[in-house]
């Protein structure tokens, strides 16, 4: 029986299949949206589009290489349609081609690891030479991986990158938002943020979404704690079933998941957001 669904919550799942139909058009292997989509269409009873976008899921993972997750996504649908001559004539693909593939024998890499120094009269070992391995950070805000993707792309200058970083201070809650680092660059005008969102984007492979032209669910936004979504700078914008979307303008801050997902009992999906739109809804939310 289709779920009786409110006048607000149809136009709410409508707006959600119009911006992802956006976002899937311009990324047909994002599949994380096409998920999305599916459900939403799912939700508002069109089964002739459920259908059309788990064969776009599938044919997704097909391109991705996950041939063990396309033969699931076209098993659902064979189980409600079984003579469906698209699905037939795609799983007949995916064994011949899976056929044609043999398995390379596995070789064993051989690691080379340096001698352990010889201890001393005393019983003790000496220092190794060599480079010294940093200590682990106490928060993985994505820094390591921001760094190298900057300096690696001649993006910035290395100087920049530690004078402009934000250290994020975990003892006291924020009052205001704290701007994200691309944002910090654009200000100082050292790298538009198209630049930047240009590199996040390769980088991450995270689906950008125009978060102005979306209806953002204020009180979804508020369920997450404050100081979190201002101190890391994320907004959990909507939620689809068991997901929860989030718009972020730094990708690979794992604290800032880690910190969501104690605050939810549904799945983190992220999206790419221009930070001046994330810093601007977040600031009329949380006043």
């Amino acid at each position: 029986m289709p779920e009786i669904l409110t006048p607000n919550e149809e136009a709410q799942l409508t707006q959600t299949i119009e911006m992802f139909e956006v976002i899937t058009q311009s990324q047909p292997l994002d599949y994380q949206s096409l998920e999305i989509l599916k459900e939403a269409y799912s939700k508002l009873n069109k089964q002739d589009a459920v259908i059309a976008t788990a064969k776009r899921i599938a044919e997704a993972y097909v391109q991705l290489g996950q041939l063990s997750s396309a033969i699931l996504e076209y098993e659902s649908i064979l189980q409600r349609f079984p003579d469906d001559p698209d699905v037939q004539k795609a799983l007949g693909a995916i064994e011949a081609k899976a056929n044609s593939f043999s398995a390379p024998p596995q070789e064993t890499e051989t690691i080379e690891r340096p001698a352990a120094p010889a201890p001393r009269r005393d019983g003790s070992r000496p220092i190794s030479p060599g480079p010294i391995a940093p200590m682990p950070a106490a928060i993985d805000d994505g820094r390591q991986v921001m760094q190298k993707l900057f300096l690696d792309s001649k993006l910035i200058s290395g100087s920049d990158f530690e004078m402009f970083w934000p250290t994020p201070n975990l003892k006291d809650a924020p009052k205001v938002v704290i701007d994200p680092f691309i944002q910090v660059l654009a200000d100082k005008q050292i790298l538009p943020v198209e630049k930047s969102m240009k590199a996040l984007a390769e980088k991450s492979r995270l689906a950008f979404l125009p978060l102005d032209k979306y209806d953002v669910d204020v009180e979804l936004a508020r369920s997450f704690p404050r100081e979190i979504c201002l101190r890391w700078c994320v907004l959990p914008f909507d939620k689809l079933s068991k997901s929860v979307m989030v718009a972020t303008a730094n990708p690979f801050n794992k604290q800032a998941a880690r910190d969501l997902e104690a605050s939810t009992k549904g799945r983190l999906l992220f999206y790419l957001a221009s930070p001046s739109e994330l810093t601007k809804i977040l600031k009329k939310i949380f006043r």
